[in-house]
């Protein structure tokens, strides 16, 4: 690395609190910049320390300060990079940082560092992922991805088309993005809503859902006028969870603006979770929602309650007070999201630059190849 080219700090570890946060200074001037604020309690100086050797001490930002500093920890992982090792709350960290800028340091950007040290971009952005990975179901998929996965079949492609098997190309290429809509969800939930007439059970059944009270419940309709979201995770995916104002003629201008942002929280559903009160007889506004929405899940709530079942469609029937039906549910909505998951080890793309490359090159192929 030039020497003219300036020392590089690097917070390694994500903002918020924690046990422990590290921070990388690289170039040329590491060990002199850390130095300038280290005492090592054994009294050896960076410059003595061979790479991979940890020091005990403190850090002092101004010299001939009396106070003791903050205890931390410092390793040489190489010739010009130094690791800062110091509590986890942000006070700390900006302690560090901001004496390592003062004295010259230049702050660089994680993502930014990674993509230069990471020579396979596929491992690079998998690794950007996971730092986004929500759910140990989607990081799991994405370490697939860090490993290779993705990278080995990507050259298995490349391979066959330069070799003239265009067919079996095309045929694993198409095999590759059928994942896509799996692979843009490992780092951004599935958005599944739930939608019908006031007083259905929709805010009842987001609760039953989550496991806990996010929704408002009161017997009275049209309670909710705005969209309630919910993280959760449906069998280890990923969702958001929206609750909607019911779906009807607007009664005021408040209702009409809820009834509005339902109607596009419904449009763009991932899943769309239709609820009916199955306690009242079907009618001609049920059938005429469920006919609006036809690749929605239909659920009939309250099947705690006596039944009017007379001219109801098929649909899945819970309860959202006493949980009856849940599971079956969740297990719906899951094999909606995710209808194929795919095996252990086996290549996903996951971000848009690596699907956009993927169907230009099936375009390609889908253009040479004989029919």
């Amino acid at each position: 690395m030039p020497h003219d080219e300036p020392t590089r700090i690097v917070e390694l570890t994500p903002p918020g609190r924690g046990a422990v946060a590290s921070v990388l200074v690289e170039g040329p001037q590491a060990r002199e910049l850390v130095g300038q604020f280290f005492h090592s309690a054994s009294g050896r100086k960076l410059d003595e320390v061979v790479f991979g050797r940890v020091l005990f001490g403190r850090w002092q930002v101004v010299n001939g300060d009396q106070s003791p500093g903050e205890e931390l920890i410092v390793c040489p992982t190489g010739k010009q990079s130094v690791e800062v090792h110091c509590h986890g709350g942000r006070a700390a960290v900006r302690r560090v940082v901001d004496a390592l800028v003062a004295a010259g340091g230049k702050v660089m950007a994680w993502p930014a560092w990674l993509s230069e040290h990471e020579p396979a971009p596929f491992s690079a952005e998998a690794r950007l992922a996971l730092a986004e990975a929500t759910t140990r179901r989607t990081a799991l998929i994405l370490l697939d991805q860090f490993h290779g996965a993705l990278e080995r079949e990507v050259r298995a492609i490349d391979e066959w088309v330069a070799t003239g098997e265009l067919r079996k190309a095309g045929q694993r290429l198409g095999e590759l993005l059928e994942r896509a809509p799996l692979g843009r969800h490992l780092t951004r939930p599935w958005r599944v809503v739930l939608a019908g007439r006031p007083n259905v059970g929709k805010s009842s059944l987001i609760n039953a859902l989550l496991g806990y009270e996010r929704a408002i419940v009161t017997p009275a309709p049209g309670t909710t006028r705005d969209v309630v979201t919910a993280a959760a995770a449906l069998d280890g995916w990923p969702v958001e969870l929206a609750d909607t104002a019911g779906l009807r003629a607007a009664r005021d201008e408040v209702e009409a603006a809820g009834v509005e942002r339902a109607r596009e929280q419904v449009e763009a559903a991932d899943v769309l979770l239709l609820v009916f009160d199955r306690s009242r007889p079907w009618c001609a506004d049920d059938r005429q929602l469920a006919d609006r929405y036809p690749h929605a899940i239909v659920i009939h709530n309250k099947s705690d309650l006596l039944a009017h079942d007379e001219g109801r469609p098929e649909g899945l029937t819970v309860s959202a007070t006493n949980a009856q039906g849940i599971e079956a549910l969740i297990a719906a909505v899951v094999d909606r999201l995710v209808p194929d998951v795919p095996s252990q080890g086996a290549a996903v793309p996951f971000t848009e630059r690596q699907i956009e490359r993927l169907e230009k090159t099936q375009s390609a192929i889908a253009t040479l190849a004989p029919s």
